[in-house]
């Protein structure tokens, strides 16, 4: 045998190991893909593998009102490029870049928004549900929401949109040995709505209790099918609760419980033992749930949560006694572009939450550190989290929703 015939061989040996590796793990790809037994941390390794960077384009399918108010509309979502979706892990967000046309024919103003995504995940579609958000009764002076009434009222079946890759920290384990406590207020149903029929379609037998708060019948979304849901499953108890109650409302029938989502209620309804909780709803509610379930006993490390609204929420750390990492003493934290300087007192939960309170216009989105509408660049000194962001931030900026001042800061905003 030869030099160049030995060569040869080899070169083809390798080739072929190369070729059933790649094999190998198409085969496991798919098969992970459609078994009914991936785990989300599988699944999330598999999204993250297939997202797409940047923004993709998706065409609305089809618009369906979810309560009969019809203040919550669903949006079915495809790609346009006709190819699979990545999975997502049940209780993710969507990130989308929204162009919002202005009065009088002027330039469209691109802002970008979050939702959850509001079903199981499917290779072939997306479906996230946004609440209209009205001006407050008591301020009727102030702008409804502009992204949620943008999508209400203009967007139609067969519109385009662009679109980020799911993501999110807030998502349902794989312990199906836990039971699963999804407690819901108003629109927060969105991501329950991910994870409680992930956790029916791919953990059948994991016991699972959802509370969902909301005022009345006519804003509960989702009422059929969480209703057959319930009696389809025998491990699933559902537990819905209006404080508000319409003359129309029957206790018993479309409600189970009158009065709020507390600690006494779950005391009095939920077996003894661990339970995981997942919580979603508007800050004044988790800032007092969480607390109250951290007094009761419940594990930090079993309490998850997602808030929305105009505020952020502190993390389960900080509300059960930890030290945080924000500077004790007051600093300078100038703002280059917008001439203002201003001082940090610590009263804020993040940079964000300080420049809105100060009325300093910053682009925002999730929230919660994924999204990266509210990068900014750091012109000098420390930014500090307290949770290392989902989004990859570049060299010298930071994200305001989730970061606090480890310095003196001077940002380009």
């Amino acid at each position: 045998m030869t030099a160049l015939q030995l060569l040869f061989y080899i070169c083809a040996a390798l080739l072929a190991q190369l070729t059933i590796g790649i094999g190998l793990a198409a085969w496991r790809w798919r098969r992970n893909a459609t078994s009914p037994t991936t785990l989300p941390f599988e699944a999330g390794a598999i999204g993250q593998a297939l997202a797409w960077p940047g923004l993709r384009d998706f065409r609305v399918l089809r618009r369906q009102f979810e309560d009969t108010l019809r203040t919550q509309c669903s949006f079915q979502l495809a790609p346009v490029d006709g190819a699979p979706l990545p999975p997502f892990l049940a209780g993710q967000f969507l990130t989308f870049a929204l162009d919002i046309p202005q009065p009088a024919g002027g330039a469209s103003r691109p802002i970008t928004r979050c939702y959850s995504l509001s079903d199981a995940p499917r290779p072939d579609a997306y479906r996230i549900t946004v609440k209209r958000v009205p001006s407050p009764p008591s301020r009727p002076d102030l702008p409804p929401g502009v992204a949620s009434n943008h999508l209400h009222d203009r967007v139609k079946e067969g519109d385009l949109l662009r679109v980020r890759a799911p993501s999110g920290r807030f998502f349902i384990d794989g312990d199906a040995d836990v039971p699963a406590v999804f407690i819901a207020g108003g629109i927060g149903i969105t991501p329950m709505m991910s994870m409680l029929t992930w956790c029916l379609a791919q953990q059948p037998g994991r016991v699972l209790h959802l509370y969902y708060g909301l005022r009345h019948g006519g804003e509960h979304a989702f009422k059929a099918r969480l209703e057959a849901l319930a009696a389809e499953h025998p491990a699933f108890h559902l537990n819905v609760v209006y404080s508000q109650p319409a003359p129309g409302d029957v206790l018993g029938t479309d409600h189970q419980h009158a009065g709020y989502v507390d600690v006494a209620l779950l005391r009095q309804t939920l077996p003894h033992g661990r339970h995981a909780f997942y919580i979603c709803g508007p800050p004044p509610m988790m800032a007092i749930l969480i607390p109250a379930l951290l007094e009761w006993g419940i594990a930090p490390q079993d309490i998850h949560h997602e808030a929305f609204g105009p505020a952020s929420l502190a993390p389960v750390q900080a509300a059960s006694g930890e030290a945080g990492i924000t500077i004790a003493t007051a600093v300078d934290i100038q703002f280059r572009r917008s001439r203002r300087t201003l001082v940090w007192d610590g009263q804020d939960a993040s940079l964000l939450d300080f420049t809105e309170r100060h009325g300093i216009a910053v682009e925002s989105g999730c929230r919660s550190g994924s999204c990266g509408s509210c990068e900014t660049a750091i012109v000098s000194g420390t930014v500090r989290y307290a949770v290392k962001p989902d989004h990859d931030m570049a060299p010298g900026r930071c994200l305001l929703c989730v970061g606090t001042p480890g310095s003196a800061l001077v940002l380009d905003a």
